[in-house]
């Protein structure tokens, strides 16, 4: 993948985001839209994946048949909202190896502040999808981003739902070989750190909680 920044622009996508954004929908609605929404994005951050040929026989003959090689895919979670996001990625690839990075951040001086971190092994050789919904200010992620490089990790690609373009300039210069793939590179951020237009806090949208 070689563009740092990917916004996946199909209209379904679009639609369910829309959908999303608006403050009256239902939680279990935004819940239902972002499990959507992560499969749609997750063709697209999955499609340059390594295949090889296999023989297999169909009802008919003989064929040499693509398949996906390689260790299997490893999806880390940037606890909690980017659990949201994991479940229609595990729909597509229910196969990968799942990791969470537990990060929460300090509301007075927006840093994250880690109090988990659970990672599958072989880090080294395997595709890590890093999932949560917002990139605001991009502290939570090159946090997570750089805990994962320190466990091995040197093939990245970063997936949300929203990002902020402070949030993907800070990206960019901390993490400059990790693409971003959104739906969505929203105006700017607030003066507490939310994304705008953006929808709100997603893992409160998410789980009730807001």
């Amino acid at each position: 993948m070689k563009d740092h920044l990917r916004i996946v622009d199909h209209p379904l996508v679009q639609h369910k985001l829309t959908l999303m954004r608006k403050k009256d929908t239902p939680t279990a609605v935004f819940r239902q839209l972002l499990r959507e929404i992560s499969m749609l994005l997750a063709y697209e951050i999955t499609r340059e994946l390594p295949t090889k040929l296999r023989k297999i026989d169909t009802p008919l003959t003989e064929m040499e048949a693509p398949s996906l090689s390689g260790k299997k895919l490893a999806l880390v979670s940037i606890l909690r909202a980017g659990n949201g996001l994991l479940d229609g990625v595990l729909e597509l690839v229910p196969v990968a190896r799942v990791g969470f990075v537990g990060l929460y951040r300090d509301e007075a001086t927006l840093q994250p502040v880690e109090y988990y971190f659970k990672v599958p092994t072989d880090l080294a050789d395997r595709l890590v999808i890093t999932l949560d919904p917002m990139l605001a200010t991009g502290n939570s992620s090159v946090a997570a981003i750089s805990r994962l490089k320190e466990a091995g990790a040197s093939n990245i690609r970063f997936m949300c739902l929203l990002a902020a373009p402070e949030g993907v300039e800070r990206m960019r210069s901390a993490h400059p070989d990790v693409p971003i793939v959104t739906a969505s590179l929203d105006d700017k951020l607030n003066d507490v750190g939310f994304i705008l237009p953006g929808l709100g806090d997603a893992g409160d949208r998410m789980f009730g909680t807001k």
